[in-house]
């Protein structure tokens, strides 16, 4: 098989990430920060260790601000539920997940908030000025996805923060798909939250995930209970992390994700690299092949994603056809409709490919290869 949906989840794991949470499971299969035993404090270490790591990662000098969640949607709920107040206005960019437009929607439905979705340039990238153009004192939360999951596309989060700074707006970061091949550190895109999913880009295992929170932002937290802290009061502790980390803590996860975030942090900039001339490789073949359409537009920088439009050809049949090949990439709509509708392929949909770091140039060109054909078959 050959596995081209690394922007659904990065497959396979570093050994050593496997290795962690076969290990958690072996030997400290504990709940951490709940008992005064050797084997949960060895276990609340290796959380501990994890939260330090990411830190570093995200340049942040306070670990406590790093909060462990399921994944990146349950992250994206923090935030968005913490922070919004009834009469808000959110901005947000085209290129949201429905991780983000589905819990906004819930608000608009109920009355309690209004939604802008803000227009990009042509090349799909959000520019400064438009932001600041629809900025008000309503505007009680921007929203921006770092790098759409369709084309791959990258906002100029950076330049976008520092507007929000500017007017006093807090910013949300969905990093979903750049958390482990970009800076997201909160300080260097001028945010006041990020979050991420830990399963992708950071190589950990399914089921984790990170919001990042820089000083002095204290969303409300969205799920109330034990945290093995204050235990003599029934309020929920303010105390970081544990005023977000209710329950039980996903620990073989967790043991997992640090070692994903470790070979991250040595790695970053070759793996970057190394991705972004796949892709490129990947694209460039894509572009000659007769009846595909690449979505995205080529002066955009973006990371390693490429979709297209096959013409005559249903998108889910092309990806069906890609599998019946022993090629994995996801054909649809990917949970993103407000950037399909943008780019005029809601009814096609499309199918996409995002190389990982254990792809190599002869799975791009074999690939390609198997477009090829299959879109002479259907001619």
């Amino acid at each position: 098989m050959i596995y081209l949906d690394n922007a659904a989840t990065s497959f396979p794991k570093p050994p050593q990430v496997i290795r962690a949470v076969t290990g958690a499971l072996t030997h400290l299969g504990v709940n951490p920060g709940r008992g005064g035993h050797r084997l949960a404090i060895q276990a609340g270490r290796v959380v501990q260790a994890c939260r330090e790591e990411a830190a570093m990662l995200l340049g942040m000098e306070q670990p406590e601000r790093i909060i462990f969640t399921r994944n990146g949607t349950e992250a994206l709920n923090i935030a968005i539920t913490g922070t919004l107040h009834r009469g808000d206005e959110v901005l947000c960019t085209h290129a949201e997940h429905n991780a983000v437009m589905r819990l906004l929607d819930r608000y608009v439905t109920a009355g309690d908030i209004t939604v802008r979705v803000l227009p990009p340039d042509r090349t799909g990238v959000l520019q400064p000025h438009t932001l600041q153009r629809f900025i008000t004192p309503k505007t009680g939360l921007v929203i921006l996805c770092h790098a759409s999951n369709v084309t791959g596309v990258i906002q100029p989060v950076a330049r976008l923060g520092a507007v929000c700074k500017e007017n006093g707006v807090p910013l949300l970061v969905d990093a979903a798909q750049t958390a482990g091949v970009l800076d997201v550190s909160p300080i260097a895109l001028h945010a006041d939250m990020v979050a991420m999913p830990g399963h992708k880009g950071l190589l950990g295992p399914h089921g984790t995930g990170i919001l990042a929170l820089s000083e002095g932002v204290d969303p409300e937290p969205l799920i109330l209970g034990g945290t093995g802290s204050a235990s003599e009061s029934v309020r929920q502790p303010d105390l970081l992390p544990d005023r977000y980390e209710s329950g039980t803590l996903n620990l073989p996860g967790i043991a997992g994700l640090l070692c994903g975030i470790r070979f991250v942090r040595r790695h970053l900039p070759e793996i970057r690299e190394y991705e972004h001339h796949l892709n490129r490789r990947l694209r460039e073949q894509l572009e000659d092949i007769a009846g595909v359409t690449v979505l995205g537009h080529p002066d955009a920088p973006a990371v390693g994603i490429t979709s297209i439009v096959p013409k005559g050809v249903d998108s889910g049949l092309l990806a069906d056809g890609l599998d019946a090949s022993g090629i994995a990439v996801r054909g649809g709509l990917h949970c993103a409709p407000a950037v399909h509708t943008w780019l005029g392929t809601l009814a096609s949909g499309a199918v996409r490919f995002s190389p990982g770091i254990y792809n190599t140039e002869q799975d791009i060109d074999d690939t390609a290869a198997v477009v090829e054909r299959l879109m002479k078959n259907e001619a």
